[in-house]
């Protein structure tokens, strides 16, 4: 039965033509056609992500570009040839205006409007409130978000839920009620006006290293237990410590919001003694009703605003990415 099956195959490939060579050929044909059909459609996506990812860049990077550029041009320049890559003719003159190196009468001379920005005394302020801002909210936060992660309390998963809906109110809602309540006490124009709407708790913070917490292991909790320690001191000395990058995480994420808020600082802190730097560009930029703004020092104010909390996340980004795989986000 073999060697008639097998001479039955011979006659076949005899009557189509086809040989053992030749069928090799045909398969690895097949297969090199369909590798490089693999690897076309690899590359076609890769050219499809980058330039994805160029043209968010470029949308992202010319503001900052348009910011960089503005600043160093002598203001009566700065719309003379819009089209050009570098400023047209460069100055440093807007950075010693905004510092307030220079008097009125130069800053007029220098191409701006003479008025006044008070940058150190607005960084300061910026400072001020930033720092209390953050710390309260991430100590706060942590503890709240610890509380939700391991402690045992009737409702604990419907408040969490109700929590959480929180971050779904816009600021704007809550801005009213807050100066009617900042205006009762009397903190118009303080440090405390600022800073008490915010210093507690934010959802955010609290969903994001509540979801830190839970993938923590509890056996090294309960080896503390054994061990005589109290919640107290499990939290602050092993949960903690263990999630300091969610923890460093949080805190650039509070800082970076609390330094450019501008809505509630303009509403409550409009005094000079409290204004932080987002006010005070914002009153700079309406120094000059007659005209167009001091674009100039517009943006060399601005360019120097950046600059402190771009060092802070430049120090602490990379915590960033070390805990955004245990938090949940996707």
């Amino acid at each position: 039965m073999s060697e008639q099956r097998h001479s039955s195959d011979k006659e076949h490939r005899a009557g189509t033509g086809q040989s053992p060579g030749n069928s090799y050929e045909r398969t690895m044909l097949e297969a090199e056609t369909k590798l490089r059909t693999i690897r076309a459609e690899r590359i076609r996506r890769r050219l499809i992500t980058a330039m994805g990812i160029g043209v968010l860049l470029f949308v992202t990077l010319v503001p900052f570009y348009w910011m960089v550029r503005t600043a160093l041009t002598f203001p009566p320049e700065i719309f003379r040839n819009p089209r050009s890559i570098l400023p047209p003719q460069w100055t440093l003159g807007n950075f010693m205006r905004v510092l307030g190196m220079v008097s009125a009468e130069e800053a007029v001379a220098l191409g701006g409007t003479g008025q006044a920005l008070g940058f150190f005394r607005s960084l300061w302020n910026s400072i001020i409130v930033t720092a209390t801002i953050t710390v309260g909210q991430v100590f706060f936060s942590a503890c709240a978000a610890y509380a939700f992660a391991r402690l045992r309390f009737p409702f604990r998963d419907g408040l969490f839920s109700l929590y959480v809906a929180a971050l779904m109110i816009p600021m704007m809602v809550l801005v009213i009620p807050n100066f009617a309540l900042i205006h009762e006490l009397g903190w118009l124009n303080t440090y405390r006006g600022i800073v008490a709407p915010f210093f507690f708790m934010t959802p955010l913070a609290v969903f994001f290293m509540r979801q830190f917490f839970v993938s923590i292991n509890k056996e090294l909790e309960e080896s503390a237990y054994l061990d005589g320690a109290g919640r107290l001191k499990t939290a602050f000395r092993i949960v903690f410590p263990m999630s300091m990058p969610a923890i460093l995480t949080a805190t650039i994420i509070v800082a970076t919001t609390t330094w450019n808020e501008y809505l509630w600082m303009l509403v409550v802190g409009r005094d000079r003694a409290v204004r932080v730097l987002t006010v005070a560009l914002g009153i700079f930029r309406q120094q000059t009703p007659q005209g167009a703004p001091d674009w100039g020092g517009l943006m060399a104010g601005t360019m120097l605003a950046v600059v402190p909390i771009t060092i802070v996340f430049l120090l602490l980004g990379k915590h960033v990415v070390n805990s955004i795989g245990h938090t949940g986000f996707r």
